[in-house]
């Protein structure tokens, strides 16, 4: 079975964790060992989100003024780099014997996505209320509400393509695991001349993920996060998990924007374009993710 592996920002980081390389490789290679299990004897790529990292990179590239500060196609490469790394090494470590490789990868989006007009993505670390005005003044920056903080938001267009699609198909095909896309990919526009130049923006990793599971003919995509299932009333004391349900029903419901939104969006795009289905769930429970037993079964 082929199958697309969506890794949410706890694989590496947990909320309120620091950002630093010790606690992003001990929290990967805690998931390493389940997340390896759950995916053998398949073909698959792994996708993983970026935006605690690539908030950090924008925040060192800016602390050293000798330079102009890159760009964020630029650090979402590096964040790929380093995230890829880390995971494909956990991954090896856990099972030797899989194949895995990490590839950099550019994604194609449009830019008049009205998504640069508003820009809604969280990235970096969650400041205090009286500390985002002098960023504000300082950088030009947006800023959303998160928790209990505020955090900065950049344009997030809707990928369109995977410039290295060929690639990354014949590497599946060929029985390579891949991380692919990290961070939603780095983004990218073609020219009116045919040539790609990065654009400033963070792509939504989820929404990267259906899209790689439908080019590449996924028989399934899997959204693994910090929560074992999506929950009806989410922090309510009537909260309730919803463990199988139609792509068209869940749509119905409403989710926060910044969390759940994208996943439940994203899993219904892929399961109505493709008449497949799809999961949700804890990255702990990856296995019964994978295998239908556990987390949110979202059918045609």
């Amino acid at each position: 079975m082929r199958i697309v592996v969506a890794l949410g920002g706890n694989a590496l980081l947990k909320r309120g964790e620091v950002l630093s390389a010790d606690n992003q490789r001990r929290n990967m290679r805690a998931a390493a060992g389940a997340l390896a299990e759950a995916c053998r004897g398949h073909e698959v790529a792994i996708v993983h989100g970026n935006g605690p990292q690539v908030g950090l990179l924008a925040l060192e590239a800016d602390a050293y003024k000798a330079v102009p500060p890159y760009p964020l196609d630029v650090l979402g490469a590096e964040s790929q780099g380093m995230i890829g790394y880390v995971i494909a090494q956990e991954l090896r470590n856990a099972r030797p014997d899989w194949p895995i490789a990490a590839l950099l990868t550019q994604t194609v989006v449009d830019p008049g996505d009205p998504a640069f007009r508003t820009p809604s993505k969280p990235v970096g670390p969650v400041y205090a209320a009286d500390e985002v005005a002098a960023l504000r003044e300082q950088h030009g920056w947006s800023f959303a509400a998160d928790g209990k903080g505020m955090r900065r938001v950049v344009p997030s267009p809707r990928p369109i393509a995977f410039v290295e699609q060929p690639v990354i198909e014949l590497l599946v095909s060929a029985g390579q695991t891949v991380v692919c896309a990290g961070g939603g990919g780095i983004p990218v526009q073609r020219r009116a001349d045919g040539q790609f130049t990065g654009v400033e923006a963070v792509i939504d990793k989820d929404f990267a993920a259906a899209l790689l599971a439908e080019s590449l003919s996924a028989d399934r995509l899997v959204i693994l996060t910090d929560v074992d299932a999506v929950y009806l009333s989410w922090g309510s004391a009537d909260a309730a998990p919803i463990r199988q349900i139609k792509a068209g029903d869940l749509r119905r419901h409403i989710f926060a924007s910044g969390s759940m939104g994208p996943k439940v969006t994203a899993v219904c795009d892929f399961v109505e374009r493709t008449g497949r289905t799809a999961g949700i769930g804890a990255l702990s429970q990856a296995e019964g993710v994978l295998s239908e037993k556990a987390g949110t079964l979202v059918t045609p």
